[in-house]
Protein backbone atom coordinates (compact mmCIF):
# COMPACT_ATOMS: atom_id res chain seq x y z
CA UNK A 1 0.00 0.00 0.00
CA UNK A 2 1.00 3.02 -0.80
CA UNK A 3 1.73 6.42 1.26
CA UNK A 4 -1.24 9.22 1.16
CA UNK A 5 -0.31 12.65 1.05
CA UNK A 6 -2.51 15.13 2.33
CA UNK A 7 -2.74 18.98 0.96
CA UNK A 8 -4.12 21.71 2.85
CA UNK A 9 -4.83 22.22 6.86
CA UNK A 10 -5.05 18.52 8.56
CA UNK A 11 -8.47 19.61 10.16
CA UNK A 12 -10.11 19.90 6.79
CA UNK A 13 -9.51 16.30 5.82
CA UNK A 14 -12.69 14.53 4.93
CA UNK A 15 -14.22 11.24 4.75
CA UNK A 16 -16.68 12.61 2.07
CA UNK A 17 -19.73 13.59 4.94
CA UNK A 18 -17.60 15.20 7.84
CA UNK A 19 -14.11 16.67 8.24
CA UNK A 20 -11.52 15.83 10.84
CA UNK A 21 -12.33 19.34 12.54
CA UNK A 22 -16.10 18.92 12.72
CA UNK A 23 -15.51 15.19 14.08
CA UNK A 24 -13.11 16.72 17.26
CA UNK A 25 -15.55 19.09 17.61
CA UNK A 26 -18.30 16.28 18.00
CA UNK A 27 -16.40 14.30 20.06
CA UNK A 28 -15.77 17.42 22.31
CA UNK A 29 -18.94 18.27 22.89
CA UNK A 30 -20.43 14.51 23.51
CA UNK A 31 -17.51 14.38 26.28
CA UNK A 32 -19.00 17.35 27.56
CA UNK A 33 -22.74 15.67 27.58
CA UNK A 34 -21.05 12.67 29.01
CA UNK A 35 -19.43 14.00 31.65
CA UNK A 36 -22.53 16.57 32.73
CA UNK A 37 -24.44 13.18 32.84
CA UNK A 38 -21.81 10.75 35.50
CA UNK A 39 -20.97 13.78 37.59
CA UNK A 40 -23.99 13.53 39.57
CA UNK A 41 -22.59 9.52 40.15
CA UNK A 42 -19.10 9.34 40.05
CA UNK A 43 -15.84 11.98 40.47
CA UNK A 44 -15.72 14.79 37.62
CA UNK A 45 -12.93 17.21 37.51
CA UNK A 46 -10.89 19.65 34.82
CA UNK A 47 -7.47 20.85 35.26
CA UNK A 48 -5.22 23.32 33.18
CA UNK A 49 -2.33 21.47 34.27
CA UNK A 50 -0.96 18.19 34.29
CA UNK A 51 -0.24 16.50 38.13
CA UNK A 52 3.46 17.39 36.90
CA UNK A 53 2.49 21.15 36.57
CA UNK A 54 3.48 21.07 32.71
CA UNK A 55 0.22 21.96 30.60
CA UNK A 56 -0.35 23.10 27.19
CA UNK A 57 -1.52 26.75 25.88
CA UNK A 58 -5.06 27.08 25.45
CA UNK A 59 -5.96 23.32 26.75
CA UNK A 60 -7.44 21.89 30.00
CA UNK A 61 -8.17 18.53 31.12
CA UNK A 62 -11.85 17.05 31.42
CA UNK A 63 -11.71 13.96 33.35
CA UNK A 64 -13.68 11.46 34.87
CA UNK A 65 -12.71 8.92 38.00
CA UNK A 66 -9.52 10.43 39.64
CA UNK A 67 -7.92 6.57 40.58
CA UNK A 68 -5.86 4.77 38.63
CA UNK A 69 -7.50 1.65 36.58
CA UNK A 70 -10.71 4.20 35.93
CA UNK A 71 -9.46 8.07 34.51
CA UNK A 72 -11.35 8.76 31.29
CA UNK A 73 -9.49 11.64 30.05
CA UNK A 74 -9.31 14.34 27.02
CA UNK A 75 -7.41 17.86 26.58
CA UNK A 76 -10.46 20.17 25.53
CA UNK A 77 -9.76 23.79 24.46
CA UNK A 78 -9.76 26.17 26.50
CA UNK A 79 -12.29 28.03 24.54
CA UNK A 80 -14.27 25.26 26.30
CA UNK A 81 -13.89 25.83 29.99
CA UNK A 82 -17.22 27.30 31.17
CA UNK A 83 -19.26 24.46 29.24
CA UNK A 84 -17.56 22.40 32.35
CA UNK A 85 -18.42 24.44 34.87
CA UNK A 86 -20.12 21.11 36.24
CA UNK A 87 -16.66 19.55 37.41
CA UNK A 88 -14.57 20.17 40.10
CA UNK A 89 -11.68 22.24 39.51
CA UNK A 90 -8.63 20.76 40.83
CA UNK A 91 -5.40 22.74 40.66
CA UNK A 92 -2.93 19.73 39.00
CA UNK A 93 -5.11 17.17 37.15
CA UNK A 94 -4.58 13.41 39.23
CA UNK A 95 -1.49 11.49 37.97
CA UNK A 96 -1.99 9.90 34.90
CA UNK A 97 -2.55 6.27 35.29
CA UNK A 98 -1.31 5.69 31.23
CA UNK A 99 -4.46 4.55 29.93
CA UNK A 100 -4.52 4.30 26.02
CA UNK A 101 -7.09 4.96 23.57
CA UNK A 102 -8.38 1.68 23.64
CA UNK A 103 -9.00 1.67 27.61
CA UNK A 104 -10.68 4.63 27.87
CA UNK A 105 -13.24 3.40 24.95
CA UNK A 106 -13.57 0.06 27.47
CA UNK A 107 -13.72 2.40 29.89
CA UNK A 108 -16.49 4.52 28.68
CA UNK A 109 -18.44 1.25 28.08
CA UNK A 110 -18.46 -0.14 31.52
CA UNK A 111 -19.68 3.53 32.49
Amino acid sequence: MGQITVQGPTGQVSDGYHTFDELYEHRIVLFLALCRQVASKTKVWRSEKHSDGSGFTDWYILGIGKEKGIQITYHLPLSKWNDSNFAETLDKAPEWDGHSPSDVLSRIGNL
